[in-house]
């Protein structure tokens, strides 16, 4: 170890699951975190709401406090996992201001005010590390800032949630309902009481933002982020993507888009069908994934679990790891780099695929009058599936028409679907899902 080099001061906001696995691994890691660093760690205390609550992990009583402000002066390293935008963004600020480093794994904070914390990191020389904001304890943020810092990031495929994941795998793998496989996942705590947050594909929004904005080098607006959750996915879409090869995943996607002459960024998430080839088929279970395309280093995947109170502590930890070693070294902080200000592109321009299944009136030129629809709005059809007439209780016969088009601009896509809707020959529209990265 590097001798001479004093202690560093390290203040943790917030002592929930992460929080506590994170000061306890301060604690009894000390020495072995120290030799990687060349310096010790010292906690110099952990600020909470309420001192009377019972933690997941002993945290020696003297080290706790609810003064936030008073751990932050004087801190070399400020770890913020309270949540939340307030208070954690002015406490976030204060430690910048006071030249602190900064580690969060605040996904919603860093999603909506991002830019002006990394400015006000960048004011001072200090950095701005959060890791585990996005994908839990698989390492995708270093590896855009810093190993692909000489790429360039074409596109990002990216299965950020665990909860939707866990419920779209149990429906494929089991059959069970969107229901059945809700319950699953709040029984075994992969789904928080109120789930809106996941299955409405809001969680996910934020993180594509923060991976857009690294792998782009552009100031991404949150509300720029497309966003659709899985809350409409039936067990009949599933089975249908299943027959035709694919498998429905809940994808953040950000890709490069050259819109006339003019390059962009598009950004979003939705529920989409991948090939069963591709090797985001295979996450199961409440796993991440986030599949890199670059220009020089080609097809990169990074796998593993996207939450959990020791696996986010271990991307936590990881950060307060590489900023030790920065103060240890010595020099400024890495300014977060937006210096390509793309365009953030219209989602109407943006290619893409469809798969459409119909409910139709099983009677003479039914087909006919559907291709018209698909003809009038420029959309190829790549393939067609009708099952075998139904019978509901009204007594009309209704057959099920599944149909994938080839790769036309989302709005004729859109287009032609409410078209369909209004056609006197369609029943319904029973389904609409994307298909991407086959």
């Amino acid at each position: 170890m590097r001798q001479n080099y004093r202690d560093l001061k390290v203040a943790v906001l917030g002592s929930g699951t992460v929080g506590s696995e994170v000061v306890h691994r301060l604690l009894h890691e000390r020495e072995e975190l120290g030799a990687r660093i060349g310096a010790e760690l010292d906690v110099v205390g952990v600020a909470v709401r309420d001192l009377t609550k019972p933690r997941n992990q002993d945290i020696p009583s003297e080290l706790l406090t609810t003064d936030a402000d008073s751990l932050i002066a004087g801190a070399d390293i400020v770890v913020e996992l309270m949540g939340g935008i307030e208070p954690a963004k002015s406490l976030i600020l204060h430690a910048l201001e006071s030249g602190a480093d900064v580690i969060s794994a605040n996904k919603a904070l860093l999603a909506a005010h991002g830019p002006e914390l990394f400015d006000a990191a960048t004011a001072v020389g200090a950095q701005l590390y959060y890791e585990a904001a996005v994908a839990g304890a698989i390492p995708i943020i270093r590896p855009l800032r810093d190993s692909l810092a000489g790429d360039k990031v074409q596109r990002i495929l990216g299965i950020v949630n665990g909860t939707t994941n866990f419920i779209l795998d149990l429906m494929d793998r089991e059959g069970q309902s969107m229901e059945a496989a809700l319950a699953t996942a709040t029984e075994l705590g992969y789904a928080e009481a109120d789930p809106t947050a996941d299955v409405g594909g809001y969680d996910a929004q934020q993180k594509a933002a923060l991976l857009a904005q690294l792998a782009f080098h552009t100031a991404i607006d949150l509300e720029q982020v497309g966003r659709e959750g899985i809350t409409e996915i039936s067990l009949e879409q599933v089975e249908a993507a299943r027959e035709a090869g694919y498998v429905i995943k809940l994808l953040a996607i950000c890709e490069r888009v050259n819109e006339g002459g003019v390059e962009g960024v598009s950004v979003r998430v939705h529920p989409t069908l991948v090939s069963r080839d591709h090797p985001l088929a295979a996450v199961h279970g409440a796993n991440n994934a986030v599949f890199v395309e670059a220009e020089g280093a080609g097809s990169l995947m990074f796998y593993g679990a996207g939450a959990g109170g020791p696996e986010t502590a271990s991307a936590v930890l990881g950060d307060i790891v590489s900023a030790a070693r920065r103060h240890v070294a010595g020099g400024p902080g890495v300014a977060e780099s937006t210096h390509a200000d793309l365009v953030m592109v219209d989602p109407g321009v943006v290619p893409t695929r469809y798969q459409i299944a119909l409910q139709v009136r099983d009677e003479p030129g039914v087909l006919a009058q559907i291709a018209s629809v698909f003809s009038e709005q420029g959309v190829s059809v790549e393939t067609l599936n009708q099952s075998a007439p139904a019978h509901p209780h009204s007594g009309e016969e209704l057959a099920t028409l599944v149909i994938h088009t080839h790769t036309a601009p989302e709005a004729s896509l859109a287009h032609t679907v409410a078209q369909l809707a209004d056609s006197p020959v369609v029943a319904s529209v029973s389904g609409v899902v994307r298909v991407e990265g086959s």
